[in-house]
């Protein structure tokens, strides 16, 4: 029997790039934000994707009533793979107190590793990405030159910390920190 979609397969979804022309860090990305959505609505609350028509919100969260809301920011790793997880220069802005980043770490399909979901609250990412790319650019380079101004902001991945000692491992898993803005 013919596939439905013969010149489609899985590395061709999921690889480096394919007949589709999707790359595996889009693909990575979009299953990232269906895995937190997903959790969320596991624990009991109504979660939804917004497939990148609001700027600054992938997963949309309320609780059951719809009385609460919490918005949530996905960026994706590769755990075991990755010693950082960009977040771009918008992780700077503090954007109040119901707004989350989820650092998702998503193993690729022939990886033995677990998913890893870090929970950092919006002011608290705002505070160290600001103070963590300051503290770099007042750092000399290697050979001593400056350091130039970009748009670039990541965050360390345990076990490795943050460019200003910054640790992360506190926050994995901690899905109590968005619940408790819901209830």
């Amino acid at each position: 029997m013919t596939p439905a979609f013969p010149m489609l397969t899985s590395r061709s979804v999921y690889g480096v790039s394919g007949v589709l022309g999707v790359s595996e860090k889009i693909t990575r990305g979009n299953s990232s934000q269906f895995f937190v959505a997903g959790e969320l609505c596991r624990r009991g609350y109504a979660a939804v994707v917004t497939m990148g028509n609001t700027p600054n919100t992938d997963v949309l969260v309320s609780n059951l009533e719809g009385t609460k809301f919490a918005h949530i920011q996905v960026k994706t790793y590769v755990p075991g793979n990755s010693s950082t997880c960009h977040v771009g220069l918008k992780a700077e802005k503090n954007y109040g107190d119901k707004f989350f980043w989820v650092l998702s770490g998503i193993p690729r399909p022939e990886q033995e590793a677990e998913f890893e979901f870090y929970i950092i609250p919006s002011k608290v990412i705002s505070k160290e990405i600001k103070r963590e790319h300051r503290l770099w650019l007042n750092t000399p380079g290697k050979s001593g030159e400056k350091h130039h101004d970009n748009n670039i902001r990541s965050v360390g991945i345990p076990p490795r910390k943050g460019w200003g000692g910054w640790d992360v491992s506190g926050y994995l898993n901690r899905w109590d920190l968005i619940e408790s803005v819901l209830e």
